[in-house]
């Protein structure tokens, strides 16, 4: 194992972690008080970084009053541990979990208990005393924070009142609106709601109808009831598209005076095909000695989007482009994300660039950073570029061509493209070998007629020249990072971290692909990685390769922004940020700003204000995930409808209580078969096999299993697709 390695593997749990190692170290030792070094040895930490983590952790605790300090530099658990804090998980039964960082075990709260609390709610619980194997139950005595008060349902109106219908299935009440609060709004409605107050002795809370969306089932109106769920726009307020308007976005040579000029040197970017904001480009020079100089040019967002702007605070607040099937709905306005941070072909751009020397081998000789202004030479889409790289050839046909007509492209660029993808794949072995795992997953993607109307799924593959765009924007992420966090003292900065696998996960993950005849190896830290890599091409190009694909993803922890660097898992990195897509992504802008702030000889700033920023960034990012996946799941379902007489192959993806999951091969629709629906026998679940099994025939379906479905009900509103079993792939060709 290599140095290097074996530093990764001492890196530390996360924050996260550390807390809640803390308060189980002094849970399990009550009433005995420990310093920080007693509960270092019990962690098997020795470093400094992790020691300060641990004493930054005991005063947090300490501050919210979870342990106190009952002498100098030791603390223990506060005695009264009836009572705890903690956030609601709900399920669709009604009843919910607690979420309490002192306990090892989550609180179960039973329905007559929850008290008016909401899924996701923070809380504070009685916990019951434990009966003996029991696991811990409480009830919910005081709601702290709502996690939020609007909700989107369907409006049932009466003469004088309504009842608006929440569509999550974890919302357990309706809300009662007064008649001179329903609006406009209409019967059978899809409509925000804000929560008002839930009276004592109310049934339901109350509500007031803030926003009208539309009718159920049609298109606009579920892409808004989409974003709405999450809390996410639709639009930018007049006044920030005004201050965005008024923006002076010429170039002017005041401000070239002040960067590095780089418009003569060979500059172009390459995208998807149907991209509108660019906000990479690539630059390439061959040195008189051999070596090249390789320029990562990124939109200089942070010169237009300035702190304390309303155009600043409405990036803030959305953190993140949220991308849709249908539409993107930006972070910045179009005036800047289309256009002046857009880096068109054939215009000077203002940049933030990242500069490499390298040689043969991409072994980087000279690195600069810091403000340029760029022009680029060219636009290629990824496969044109690909074209290029397969045949070595500037030659692209006409039905790859992004203009629809064949030209030849500029010799210069085809030869940098060729070399760049000669470094690129260096580049991408060398993180390979230390240990960085390879998740190249299928994506799936609509075509969509002029109505938004889904006529046809094809699926897209990571190739050639998206690995070169991949390695040089990571060599960029990495190398900003590694800058501003090795400098001493230590500066404040905006990393992307991702923690250590789940040892549970590995574990189950293991079980699993054992059923369908592959290993794993978890005895350490690079085995882990070697075996991981080794799975996800073993199953390439087999039926269960989504299914494998899905669940090791599921094993990795969430990567996440934060000042405290862990280093990043996933790509083996000690240091990694994100830089490259400001127009797209908070987090670079605030990393623009403080490699600028750091370049100019400043100091460092508050860590504790940019981590409250990471935290935000971090929450959004999951939102517009949530909504990014419900919007493909709307997409699916509305495919499906069209082809509801047609018998689909598809591989059983995941087995419950209640019925089996099934993956549609040629679209990768998923949807459920459930148990009542099954008249050949009744059958039951067995957890741990993955499979139902038939009382009478012991026919048994199990995971992975190909089986032919035709669609039972396809769901728009409720955003549900249930399939008809047919049978098992054997049985309907035979």
């Amino acid at each position: 194992m290599t140095k290097k390695k074996k530093n990764k593997g001492k890196k530390g749990p996360s924050l996260e972690n550390v807390t809640k190692t803390i308060l189980n170290i002094l849970r399990k030792n009550s009433g005995k008080p420990f310093n920080y070094k007693q509960i270092a040895a019990k962690m098997g930490v020795d470093d400094p970084t992790n020691r300060n983590k641990i004493i930054r952790t005991l005063a947090q605790l300490a501050a919210k009053k979870k342990i106190e300090e009952v002498e100098r530099g030791k603390y223990q658990l506060v005695a009264n541990v009836d009572y705890y804090t903690g956030f609601l998980d709900m399920t669709a039964k009604g009843s919910g979990y607690v979420v309490v960082e002192e306990l090892e075990d989550d609180v179960f709260i039973p329905s007559n208990s929850i008290n008016k609390a909401f899924d996701g709610d923070e809380v504070e619980i009685y916990v019951y005393k434990r009966r003996r194997n029991k696991k811990p139950e409480g009830e919910i005595t005081r709601i702290i924070n709502r996690k939020k008060t609007r909700f989107v349902g369907v409006l049932q109106l009466q003469e004088n009142f309504g009842f608006v219908a929440i569509s999550d299935p974890k919302m357990y009440t309706d809300i009662f609106v007064q008649k001179n609060k329903i609006g406009e709004a209409k019967d059978g409605d899809k409509v925000v709601v804000e929560m008002e107050d839930w009276p004592e002795k109310a049934d339901s809370p109350f509500g007031n109808i803030v926003q009208v969306l539309g009718k159920p089932g049609e298109h606009h109106t579920e892409i808004h009831a989409i974003l709405a769920q999450y809390g996410l726009p639709h639009e930018f307020p007049a006044e920030v598209e005004e201050f965005a308007g008024k923006l002076d976005t010429s170039i002017q040579q005041e401000e070239i005076a002040k960067r590095r000029d780089m418009r003569e040197t060979l500059t172009f970017t390459i995208d998807p095909k149907d991209a509108k904001d660019f906000d990479d480009a690539l630059s390439f020079e061959e040195l008189e000695d051999g070596t090249y100089e390789i320029g990562i040019h990124i939109a200089d967002v942070s010169h237009y989007v300035k702190p304390g702007t309303i155009l600043d605070e409405e990036a803030f607040n959305r953190a993140t482009s949220v991308y849709l099937v249908d539409r993107v709905v930006p972070m910045l306005p179009e005036v800047l994300s289309n256009n002046a941070c857009s880096l068109r072909p054939n215009e000077e751009k203002y940049t933030f660039s990242a500069v490499f020397k390298m040689n043969d081998k991409a072994q980087i000789l000279d690195q600069w950073f810091g403000r340029t202004v760029t022009y680029s030479d060219a636009r290629f889409a990824y496969e044109e570029a690909q074209y290029i790289i397969e045949t070595t050839a500037g030659e692209i046909p006409a039905d790859i061509s992004l203009s629809g007509e064949m030209y030849h492209a500029d010799d210069a660029v085809a030869s940098a493209i060729l070399k760049m993808d000669k470094l690129a794949k260096i580049m991408r072995e060398k993180r390979m070998g230390e240990g960085a795992i390879s998740f190249d997953k299928v994506e799936v993607k609509f075509d969509l007629d002029e109505k938004n109307e889904p006529v046809g799924v094809f699926f897209k593959t990571s190739k050639d020249a998206n690995k070169l765009i991949e390695e040089f924007m990571l060599l960029a992420n990495k190398k900003v990072a590694e800058f501003i966090g090795k400098q001493k003292p230590k500066k404040t900065f905006v990393y992307r971290c991702h923690d250590d696998p789940d040892d549970e996960k590995l574990a189950a993950l293991q079980s699993l692909v054992g059923k369908f005849g592959h290993k794993l190896n978890l005895k350490d830290q690079k085995n882990i990685s070697k075996s991981l890599n080794k799975l996800l091409s073993d199953v390439q190009g087999t039926k269960e390769q989504n299914l494998v694909d899905t669940l090791a993803i599921r094993t990795m922890s969430k990567a996440y922004y934060s000042t405290e660097n862990i280093g990043h898992y996933g790509l083996a990195f000690s240091h990694y940020s994100h830089f490259t897509s400001p127009i797209r992504r908070y987090p670079d802008v605030m990393a623009h700003r403080l490699l600028q702030h750091y370049l100019d000889g400043h100091g460092s700033v508050k860590e504790e204000e940019y981590e409250e920023k990471c935290q935000h960034s971090s929450q959004m990012e999951g939102l517009a995930t949530n909504a990014e996946r419900d919007s493909i799941k709307y997409m699916q379902i509305k495919f499906m409808q069209e082809h509801n007489e047609e018998q689909f192959l598809g591989v059983i993806s995941g087995v419950t209580e209640w019925g089996i999951y099934v993956e549609i091969i040629a679209n990768k629709c998923e949807g459920m078969v459930r148990l009542r629906d099954i008249r050949e026998d009744h059958f039951d679940f067995d957890q741990e096999n993955y499979a139902i099994i038939g009382r009478n025939t012991k026919k048994v379906y199990q995971l992975g299993d190909e089986v032919y479905v035709t669609v039972k009900n396809a769901d728009l509103v409720k955003r549900h697709l249930d399939f008809n079993l047919i049978g098992t792939r054997n049985e309907v060709e035979n």
